[in-house]
């Protein structure tokens, strides 16, 4: 069986008639067109179009409860997830209460391997070793119900920030702040964690200042807009949806990181990775920057990184980012053997039509901080919800879990829960990814309760893998001028895709380089138009025949060379045809 399976490439459709946008293009209006843009305000990327903060439920409350504990000069402990949305949502909340004045703050991060996820009590017995007045989590919580309970009854305020789906029970906090809370009406409910504690800290200023607490204080108010590389990072690298909301957000970080207002650990990563910060895009923040910080999280822990984050240390970010360049590299190196592995043992499967709607994989000594990746991967070759799964203690399984659309995760593993009571340890997640842990001997009668549960949800809707294209795009003239406009237009990320094209091409040269990579130089059917090409991570689809045509879904890069700009297309998929 091809470790490839084929992928259907289709043209999207609007969702409606093409609206008028005065100034658009042509090319831009297909585009947005096709991403569900109806009005001009849709474009609007100023501050001024961000929902205002006190739609959000819960913050005017977290502000008092906040400045309650500043007025006492109290002991405030932010616990924050070890990945680079908690990341960014600590070290945001840090900068920012320290710019109005706190004085008594700490950060807390779980260990990913001896703590698990979230304020669990075990956490809360740590965090209540360092005396704290004022708990708040920040990129979790909602789930928390034991961890937040024990710390209650020692008198411990608690404040939950979250932006994941809350389970049948809220925490007893004294407040919560989460878009995703039961019966929440804010219209965005796609916040990451960080853009979740920008609206805290928003509504916080506000309530000072409304207290006249800036004057009283002497402190010139902050700009928390200063803040918002934090809020753009962590957005991008949790892959949350770029709704209007979030590509405002996005977009005004993307600003202050390319005009070098950024903390030092962003300017540090771009320089030593080869990228201009001046022409900083999203897809930098979460392919470079984002999985840097996350090795962090995923082989040491992510204290490195928050401590990175927080420092205005040129030689402290420096020393730091080399560090996570080494953990980036070696988390790249266990991926690739793990994947090896997996893929290994799917070929001995003759599994063909049969293939489990979800599939469920495991191999004794896998590093649970990889797994997430490697679910990512396995999903993306086959088309299907993946589950990858690592020894936790006591003959337990660590798994992590990624889906594709048209199957909510969290909702099959509720419906799996709920049918077998005791076959889950615990779970959580969102629509598109997972965490959960259950006993190793209980592996196969999951696997199949998983694949089921997906069945389910499908309703007999074929799991069959489709590239959405905005059309062929050699009608256009192809050139720099216009992928610069089209990287300009955007920001793009998830929900909210980057241009994607598809049309016929022969093949004029190719090879593969980085041993992984193909390289080529292609030719637009019927045209006398040469592009160069690059499609990684699939040399394997390349064909025998070095003149062959293909159809392929791209997209146009501007590649930099030793400071030359060059025209490349960047080969998201392709089939010989």
């Amino acid at each position: 069986m091809s470790r490839y399976q084929r992928a259907i490439i289709r043209q999207k459709l609007p969702e409606h008639s093409a609206p008028a946008l005065p100034g658009i293009a042509p090319i831009l209006q297909r585009i947005y067109t096709l991403r569900g843009i109806q009005t001009a305000a849709e474009l609007d990327y100023s501050l001024t179009a961000l929902i205002p903060p006190d739609q959000l439920g819960g913050t005017r409350e977290a502000a008092q409860l906040l400045h309650q504990l500043m007025v006492q000069q109290g002991k405030i402990l932010i616990v924050a997830d070890f990945d680079a949305d908690g990341a960014t949502s600590c070290a945001l909340m840090m900068r920012s209460l320290q710019a109005m004045g706190a004085k008594q703050l700490q950060f807390m991060v779980p260990n990913r391997f001896a703590d698990g996820y979230g304020l669990t009590p075990a956490i809360a017995e740590k965090a209540l070793r360092l005396q704290p007045d004022l708990v708040v989590t920040v990129d979790n919580g909602i789930s928390s119900i034991e961890g937040v309970q024990f710390l209650r009854e020692r008198g411990i305020a608690v404040l939950v920030t979250d932006h994941h789906l809350a389970g049948s029970a809220l925490p007893a906090a004294n407040v919560i702040v989460n878009p995703n809370s039961p019966g929440e009406q804010f219209s965005s409910k796609h916040l990451a964690g960080v853009g979740v504690v920008f609206y805290v800290m928003i509504a916080l200023r506000a309530y000072l200042r409304e207290l006249g607490w800036f004057t009283e204080k002497g402190i010139a108010e902050p700009n928390l807009a200063d803040f918002l590389d934090l809020v753009a990072l962590g957005t991008v690298a949790d892959v949350v949806k770029l709704d209007h909301n979030n590509r405002v957000l996005v977009n005004q970080g993307l600003a202050r990181i390319r005009a070098g207002r950024c903390c030092e650990l962003i300017r540090t990563i771009f320089r030593l990775a080869g990228k201009q910060i001046a022409a900083a895009r999203a897809s930098d923040l979460g392919f470079t920057v984002g999985p840097r910080l996350n090795a962090a999280g995923r082989l040491e822990d992510m204290s490195i990184g928050i401590e990175a984050l927080l420092t205005d240390s040129p030689d402290k970010a420096s020393s730091t980012a080399h560090l996570l360049e080494e953990l980036n590299k070696e988390r790249k190196a266990i991926e690739s053997e793990m994947k090896q592995q997996a893929l290994d043992d799917l070929d001995t499967i003759q599994l063909g039509e049969l293939m489990p709607a979800g599939l469920c994989i495991y191999q004794e000594g896998w590093h649970q901080g990889v797994i997430g990746i490697l679910a990512s991967r396995i999903k993306e070759r086959y088309h299907r919800p993946v589950i990858a799964f690592a020894d936790g203690e006591n003959e337990t399984l660590k798994g992590s879990a990624r889906s594709v659309s048209g199957v909510h995760i969290k909702d099959a593993l509720e419906a799996i829960a709920a049918a077998n009571p005791h076959l889950l340890e615990k779970f959580g997640g969102h629509a598109m990814a997972a965490g959960l842990s259950l006993k190793k001997a209980d592996l196969a009668v999951f696997s199949q309760c998983f694949s089921d549960a997906v069945n389910q949800q499908l309703n007999g809707q074929p799991l069959t893998g489709e590239i959405f294209s905005d059309g062929s795009l050699l009608q256009e003239s192809v050139s720099l001028d216009l992928a610069e406009s089209l990287n300009e237009a955007g920001p793009w990320g998830q929900g909210f895709p980057e241009p994607l094209f598809d049309d016929r091409f022969d093949i004029m040269q190719q090879r593969i380089i980085g041993g992984t990579h193909a390289k080529m130089t292609l030719r637009p059917v019927g045209s006398q138009q040469i592009f160069e090409a690059i499609a990684f991570n699939q040399s394997e689809q390349l064909p025998a025949d070095d003149r062959a045509t293909i159809h392929a879904a791209y997209r146009l890069d501007i590649n930099l060379y030793r400071g030359d700009r060059h025209l490349q297309l960047l080969i998201e998929y392709f089939q010989v045809i």
